[in-house]
């Protein structure tokens, strides 16, 4: 396929598809599927290998929020039945941060609910930061606390915090359908002075919210423009109780593709996938690991994911390998200008290079994972669950998080 073959050039070259292009890619066939995978596998094996990076969420605090975020269960009105606790103390997020670090993780998310941090609540984050940071001296650590006010980025960078996550979850142009207590333009701000503090940006998106191919490419084309160097691909887990509870419209298919134009937009940037793989991808997720190359272990913010030593075994199950602590993320012409840390903004900008797109972000989303995303493990031999249609919704596979931060329970990971 000469579509196929053009952007796999242009991912080797680190640049830009043209937005047909990408629309192409979304508009693509079941029976090309596969030629799909194969292509954007091309680009994410010429700039990240095999290797999977493994990143753990530890949610400070839950629920309570006053923003309005549609695809959160923990938006103000929410009457989803999750987890609600203040901040964690530093030794509690220490303790649970150690857990992803022992099951593989090489990144922890620090992720709280609301509108944005104090400067009380960024003397906790960055005291918890510090106290994770003297247990697990290799590990990095992301802070997703929403918007920033001047001077919060840099005191988290001199705190030891290595990123900062800010998703713009969707187009400028739908944004306002979905969040009306902050505009896009505040997300934008935030991402812009995470670069600015030096931190590496995180930001990414949500898909399955009812928005078009155009809304997709739209936002994947702002993100290359913004520069992060970890691009999360959320697939919205419908939770009961939020006014996206109905909003079933993925199938692996349609994932796969929304992270293979990903990849061909953004083709040497982290791309993660975020919350709901379990859900949406399902007995294909081992394929997505052939587009992105870095993934949550365990569970979410809000919800449970899959067990993490079925993360573990699916990785290896692909032929994949799980990225050492002593290893670097990125490719080289990103990650010198950071010293071989998380990455850089060096020469070409982020996504590949600078090149047409407004710049969005997103905002008080758990390292990507607002959307609520993940599920239990699979049921068990002896009761398998009844075959449905793929259409139709897998209510059966969301389950709230009851384990881990803010429960006496172990983790998963």
């Amino acid at each position: 396929m000469d579509l196929l073959n053009t952007l796999v050039d242009k991912g080797l070259r680190r640049e830009s598809p043209t937005r047909e292009e990408a629309l192409a890619v979304l508009a693509t066939s079941d029976d090309d599927l596969l030629d799909v995978v194969a292509a954007a596998g091309k680009v994410r094996r010429h700039w990240f290998g095999r290797r999977v990076k493994l990143n753990y969420l530890v949610n400070l605090k839950s629920g309570l929020c006053p923003e309005d975020c549609s695809y959160c269960s923990q938006r103000l009105g929410s009457k989803a039945e999750i987890l609600k606790y203040t901040w964690l103390k530093p030794d509690q997020a220490s303790a649970a941060a150690a857990a992803g670090v022992s099951g593989g993780a090489k990144r922890v998310c620090l992720v709280a609910s609301g509108r944005g941090p104090t400067d009380r609540d960024v003397d906790r984050v960055s005291d918890t930061i510090k106290a994770i940071k003297e247990q697990n001296g290799d590990v990095e650590v992301c802070a997703c606390l929403g918007l920033l006010s001047d001077g919060q980025a840099e005191r988290l960078r001199e705190a030891g915090a290595d990123a900062y996550n800010h998703n713009l979850n969707t187009s400028e142009a739908t944004y306002g359908d979905i969040t009306t207590t902050h505009t896009y333009a505040d997300r934008v701000d935030t991402v812009n002075k995470a670069h600015a503090a030096g931190l590496s940006a995180c930001s990414g998106l949500i898909a399955g919210m009812g928005e078009s191919d155009e809304d997709l490419v739209d936002v994947v084309f702002s993100l290359r423009e913004l520069d992060p160097d970890s691009v999360p691909v959320n697939f919205l887990i419908p939770m009961e109780g939020t006014p996206l509870a109905k909003e079933w419209h993925l199938t692996p298919q349609r994932c796969l593709r929304i992270l293979a134009m990903t990849r061909f937009v953004c083709p040497d940037v982290e791309v993660r996938i975020a919350g709901g793989r379990e859900v949406h991808l399902r007995t294909m997720q081992p394929l997505a690991l052939h587009l992105a190359n870095s993934i949550f272990l365990g569970d979410y913010l809000t919800s449970e994911g899959q067990a993490g030593h079925a993360d573990l075994e699916m990785i290896a199950d692909a032929g994949f390998e799980v990225e050492g602590a002593g290893e670097v993320t990125l490719p080289e012409h990103r990650a010198s200008a950071r010293g071989g840390g998380c990455g850089s903004h060096a020469d070409g900008g982020g996504c590949g290079s600078h090149t047409g797109a407004d710049g969005e972000t997103a905002g008080a989303g758990g390292c990507g994972s607002h959307a609520g995303g993940g599920v239990c493990a699979p049921a068990p031999a002896s009761t398998p669950a009844p075959v449905r249609p793929a259409e139709e919704p897998r209510t059966d596979l969301v389950a709230v998080r009851r384990r881990g931060a803010g429960t006496d329970l172990a983790p998963n990971a």
